[in-house]
C-alpha cells in the first residue's frame, strides 16, 4: 500500500476502469485536486480503452474466431491488471502496453 495520497485518489482511480466514460469522469474528477495516483491510472485506463477500440478494429480485419478470443483476453488482461492495482492502491503499469501509455499520455497530469 502506498500514502494516504493513494488512499485519496483511490475512488477516482477506480472509475477510471469503468468504460471510457468512466475514464473521462475521472479525469474531470482530478481536475482540481490533480493527485498523481489518478493521474497514473488515468493514463493507464484510457490507453486500454484505446487499445480496445484499435485492436477491435484490427481484429475484426481477419475475421476469425481465433484473433477475436485472443484480442479479448489480451483486453481482458489489461483491464482487470489496472483495475487490481488501482484497488490495491498501487501504481504498476499494465503488462506489455503499460510503459507506453505513460509516455503517450504524459500530458495528463
Amino acid at each position: 500500500m502506498q500514502s494516504d495520497y493513494a488512499k485519496q485518489g483511490k475512488t477516482a482511480a477506480i472509475v477510471a476502469y469503468i468504460t471510457i466514460i468512466g475514464t473521462i469522469i475521472a479525469f474531470f474528477m482530478n481536475q482540481e485536486s490533480k493527485n498523481k495516483f489518478v493521474s497514473f491510472h488515468i493514463r493507464q485506463a484510457l490507453g486500454i480503452n484505446i487499445s480496445f477500440y484499435l485492436l477491435g478494429a484490427l481484429a475484426s480485419v481477419f475475421d476469425s474466431w481465433g484473433v477475436s478470443y485472443a484480442f479479448y483476453i489480451f483486453i481482458f488482461v489489461l483491464w482487470g491488471f489496472g483495475l487490481m492495482t488501482a484497488i490495491r492502491e498501487e501504481q504498476k503499469t499494465a503488462p506489455i502496453l503499460g510503459p507506453l501509455f505513460q509516455d503517450w499520455f504524459k500530458f495528463i497530469k
